[in-house]
């Protein structure tokens, strides 16, 4: 049993009979009534997300999970199939359980959380950041770098993301997987 002074981001827990997975959490201590940890918990059966309050020092009851790094293979509908890069072993996991399911390209390797007692896979946390290619996007004017004004663009894996007006057809980008957004232009 751990306690609210345990909880970090990525920890599992199981709390209403399920298990969650904690996105965000905040110790709060107002200047009256005792301290609480507000936290953010993404359900690892339905990825439903649920705002909960825990006082401090509640009994957290936490899962046991082990992490292993596994290759993305390809879609197939709502499945997505990993492999194991250690044993070779396949496993499908349902889009519902990645951040970014749109984000993730052929060949990458991501961390897959697998609960010990059993064996089953609990979430998959994609890489902090990702360079993909823009496949579509209007074309750039250029000296449309001054203002924070951004356009729509497509990139190889069919996502769509909103980039600065100077971002072409062709040029590679670097998007932050936790949010989906643009970070920057990679010169290659």
């Amino acid at each position: 049993m751990a306690s609210t002074s345990d909880i970090r981001n990525g920890l599992c827990i199981k709390y209403n009979n399920d298990i969650y997975k904690i996105i965000e959490f905040l110790h709060v201590k107002p200047g009256k009534g005792p301290a609480f940890v507000r936290t953010k918990l993404r359900s690892l059966t339905n990825g439903k997300v649920l705002d909960n309050t825990f006082s401090a020092g509640h009994k957290i009851e936490e899962v046991r999970v082990e992490t292993h790094t596994f290759q993305y293979l390809y879609a197939e509908g709502e499945d997505f199939h990993f492999m194991n890069t250690e044993s070779f072993e396949q496993i499908t996991l349902n889009k519902k359980v990645i951040d970014n399911p749109g984000l993730l390209k052929e060949g990458t390797n991501v961390m897959v959380q697998i609960n010990s007692e059993t064996d089953a896979p609990l979430s998959v946390d994609m890489p902090a950041s990702i360079v993909l290619e823009v496949t579509y996007a209007e074309p750039g004017v250029k000296g449309n770098t001054a203002t924070n004004a951004t356009k729509s663009a497509t990139v190889e894996t069919g996502a769509s993301v909103n980039v600065p007006l100077f971002i072409n057809e062709g040029d590679k980008i670097k998007i932050d997987t936790a949010s989906g957004s643009y970070m920057e232009r990679v010169k290659e």
